[in-house]
């Protein structure tokens, strides 16, 4: 342990010696205070904040990711090439102990710099809503500086494969051998169906039943808010569309409905609150939707309609949305030292900078997966192209959007921004995928190559 805290100790002075983490630190602390001037907002408190939680943590998280990055790969490669690690390996220290004691160095380096810029970033909002009125900081505690859980309408997935299955071998039944682009054919009859669930046309009623499950105990007498998205078949000439809602079951609960319709602008989330006590005794609320207007309105099936309640404060649900950004760190400092373990420096930092721009390119990834193929949609005849590349492509891409996912699949910076609550299960779920099995898996490697590397051999030029 000695051994190990010593080398912790060297990484720490390496990072002061080459002022990495005084620039890094000012410039975080730049970017807490620099960005609320040039940010540009829709005028109200709750957007501002909401932005601002947005655009700090996220430019945040990409200057600790990046310097995480150059860190982890200079302070072994250089060493290596540099011929100062000899003078560490000579001596009763083992190779595992080596680069744990870097890893330990960087991570905790991480560590204060995220509490610095964590800090100043809480400070800031809390003294910001300190000097508004007293309305806009009720909003502010209702809505943004919360912890807030949802509750969404049951997904109709397996139904709708199902459906789709029985429909395709319909069509297949009819076609009579003919040949046709089964994958195709599937995808146009799945996305026939979600219509059906998604799409009200004029004049007609959505219903929504969504169950509350173990919130229902203690959401009595409590508000609850609905978020909604719509997206519109036509343009209006004002640019909204009306909206009437009814929540609650005649006879069975209370009932709440819109006496003027609600003026709505579609392609975009709405929050509007609603009385308590709405729900029935099993805890499922129910929300009616009635489309008075001409055109369609089409109500996407995973973020249509949610239901948010109180579940925390926002301090505690900071913390542990900065938790989840301190183990996508451990995760980089551990990529960036595995690559350095077997890589030279500037190979090593071009590796984990392009696994970097891979994982922000995930939307592109599975984009290709969806359609099977990397050449995309001709815009003269619509067809989707393909390549003998894509036998070779699509598998790789697919196994790395699975791989990505494990450490995307939190989005803490989304929720903080939105009042979303980060539960204690999230963190654990977060730390078990990202730190332990993804890093874990890489750290192994990164300590076996630097164990089997020659380092007699890395000698410096004259």
């Amino acid at each position: 342990m000695q051994s190990l805290l010593a080398i912790t100790w060297l990484t720490w002075k390496a990072a002061f010696r080459f002022r990495l983490f005084i620039v890094v630190a000012v410039l975080l602390l730049a970017t807490v205070v620099g960005l609320p001037i040039l940010i540009k907002d829709d005028g109200t408190a709750r957007g501002f904040t909401q932005i601002l939680l947005a655009y700090t943590l996220s430019t945040i998280t990409a200057l600790l990711g990046l310097s995480t990055l150059w860190l982890a790969c200079g302070t072994l490669a250089r060493d290596i090439e540099e011929c100062q690690i000899q003078m560490i390996a000579v001596k009763p220290v083992a190779r595992w102990q080596i680069w744990l004691g870097k890893w330990l160095g960087i991570v905790t380096l991480n560590a204060a710099l995220l509490a610095i810029s964590g800090f100043s970033v809480y400070g800031l909002l809390q003294w910001r809503a300190t000097k508004l009125p007293e309305a806009e900081q009720k909003i502010l505690r209702n809505e943004v500086l919360v912890a807030r859980g949802s509750a969404r309408e049951p997904t109709h997935e397996k139904d709708l494969e199902a459906e789709a299955s029985r429909r395709l071998d319909e069509a297949l039944a009819k076609a009579m051998g003919a040949k046709l682009d089964v994958a195709a054919m599937r995808r146009q009859i799945l996305e026939a169906l979600k219509a059906e669930l998604q799409v009200v046309p004029p004049g007609y009623t959505r219903p929504w039943q969504i169950d509350l499950g173990f919130a229902k105990y203690y959401l009595r007498d409590q508000p609850l808010y609905l978020r909604v998205k719509f997206n519109a078949a036509e343009k209006s000439p004002s640019g909204t569309f009306d909206a009437l809602w009814m929540v609650g079951v005649p006879e069975k609960t209370k009932l709440w409905r819109t006496e003027v319709p609600m003026s709505l602008a579609p392609d975009t989330f709405h929050e509007f609150q609603i009385p308590a006590n709405l729900f029935d005794e099993q805890g499922v609320l129910t929300i009616l939707f009635v489309n008075p207007n001409n055109t369609a309105l089409l109500f996407p099936l995973d973020d249509g309609m949610e239901v948010l309640y109180r579940e925390g404060g926002f301090g505690l649900n900071f913390a542990r949305g900065l938790g989840i950004i301190f183990c996508w760190m451990i995760l980089l400092t551990t990529l960036g030292l595995a690559a350095a373990s077997f890589l030279s420096f500037p190979v090593a930092a071009f590796a984990t900078l392009a696994v970097l721009m891979m994982s922000l390119s995930t939307g592109t990834l599975a984009s290709a997966v969806e359609q099977g193929t990397v050449m995309g949609q001709d815009e003269e005849t619509g067809q989707i192209g393909r390549s003998p590349v894509d036998a070779v492509a699509i598998p790789f891409f697919r196994a790395a959007l699975r791989i990505i996912n494990l450490a995307k699949d939190f989005s803490p910076i989304d929720s903080l921004s939105s009042g979303r609550s980060i539960t204690w299960t999230e963190l654990g779920k977060a730390f078990g995928q990202i730190v332990l099995l993804l890093g874990g898996i890489i750290a192994m490697v990164g300590i076996w190559s630097f164990s089997r590397r020659e380092l007699a051999t890395a000698q410096g030029t004259q």
